[in-house]
């Protein structure tokens, strides 16, 4: 997504769901309101607010979203909330971000597409693999000299990763420990279970 689509993207929705929105400098203030009297928001419209903060941050597209969103709402026997949030945490390419490993998640996306990312060892190329309890992702040795590493090894040893996830800032890669949680998750801008609701309807 362009830049300056980026921006108005991120002030429509109300949060900073890109990395080029991180910026100190960037207000989510419109300079210019054109309704005066703008109508309350529903509760649908609330809804889809979330639903589209949560498909931003991941990077995914509506039917690959709306997907993993129904999957969630289908799993018996547990949390759909949690069923969601912990298969898109579980991605491939969203572990290398939550690594470190990437700045961001499409940047994330291009390393394992173009082969730079090992699982367990051995090359993935597909993004939305997912990770397991007990899997270590890395990059791949041949890659590691790339261009789009360069300075990682000094950003890894400041970079704080989430708890279910152990980063190892020597050898580059990282260990999966644990399950990603929906509950009580910090820096995330967006209510998994408005989004469940959105789709129940």
């Amino acid at each position: 997504m362009q830049k300056l689509k980026q921006y108005k993207t991120a002030r429509r929705l109300g949060a900073r769901i890109f990395s080029k929105t991180q910026n100190p400098k960037f207000t989510l203030t419109k300079k210019h309101v054109v309704r005066k009297h703008p109508s309350p928001i529903t509760e649908y419209g609330l809804q889809l607010l979330e639903k589209q903060k949560m498909r931003f941050t991941y990077n995914l597209k509506e039917r690959q979203f709306a997907t993993y969103v129904k999957k969630a709402i289908l799993k018996k026997g547990v949390s759909s909330a949690e069923h969601l949030y912990k298969n898109l945490e579980s991605r491939l390419d969203n572990v290398v971000f939550r690594l470190g490993l990437a700045k961001t998640r499409p940047l994330a996306r291009q390393m394992v597409s173009h082969g730079h990312i090992t699982v367990n060892g051995r090359r993935v190329n597909i993004p939305s693999s997912m990770v397991k309890e007990g899997d270590h992702v890395g990059i791949r040795p041949g890659s590691r000299e790339k261009k789009m590493f360069a300075g990682i090894a000094e950003s890894l040893k400041i970079h704080q990763s989430p708890p279910w996830l152990v980063l190892d800032a020597e050898k580059r890669e990282g260990s999966v420990v644990g399950v990603p949680k929906a509950e009580g998750h910090s820096g995330d801008v967006f209510n998994v279970g408005a989004v469940i609701g959105f789709y129940s309807r």
